[in-house]
């Protein structure tokens, strides 16, 4: 299932509304330049001050098997499982300080930021993205040497549309499911906190 538009109250751009996060994958490697296309639209996300505290770290199984391994095996068990056929992870990360050595507050929203235009980027290619906390943040920091200034937050798992069939069944289940979010009076506020726009 490559298809599978959110139902919005209001027309919204297909590039937003097309944009989910499946399990089903192939096996297929990503190519370079699809790889070069996800990170240069991250890369052109906005940040705070222009400072662009993001950093992504590419692990593509068909040209280093060994890291890629290395961060697979910092997925939890359950994410583990349905990535087994994914050709690359992508670990988000961000400077937490400024040049000036002052916390930069805005980093963690710049990064969410960069990696949005990046899944963004991955489905206007044709591409399945899904982002995901279910990750041992302190073994990969660990594996990788991240320094102490920057903090991992997410694992991106890229790769082709696969067989949702080949899923467990209740993985095939979510995946045909629905699309749900929570009504928009519940997160946009008119004027006052909790005042449903």
């Amino acid at each position: 299932m490559t298809n599978k538009p959110a139902p919005t109250d209001v027309p919204i751009h297909e590039l937003i509304a097309g944009r989910w996060s499946p399990r089903a994958y192939s096996s297929e490697p990503v190519s370079r330049e699809q790889l070069r296309a996800v990170l240069e639209a991250a890369r052109w996300a906005p940040s705070s001050y222009n400072m662009q505290p993001w950093r992504f770290v590419v692990f593509d199984r068909s040209t280093d098997e060994v890291a890629f391994k290395k961060a697979f095996n910092t997925l939890v068990p359950f994410n583990q499982a349905w990535n087994a056929n994914a050709p690359v992870l992508i670990c988000v990360t961000t400077h937490t300080l400024t040049s000036k050595g002052d916390v930069n507050r805005c980093a963690p929203y710049d990064a969410g930021a960069a990696a949005m235009s990046l899944v963004l980027q991955a489905h206007a290619l044709g591409l399945a993205a899904h982002q995901m906390s279910g990750f041992d943040v302190n073994a990969f920091r660990k594996a990788f040497s991240v320094p102490d200034d920057v903090e991992v937050i997410a694992m991106i798992s890229l790769a082709h549309y696969g067989d949702i069939d080949k899923l467990d069944p209740v993985l095939r289940e979510r995946e045909k499911s629905a699309r749900v979010r929570l009504p928009l009076g519940d997160v946009a506020y008119a004027g006052a906190w909790n005042k449903a726009f």
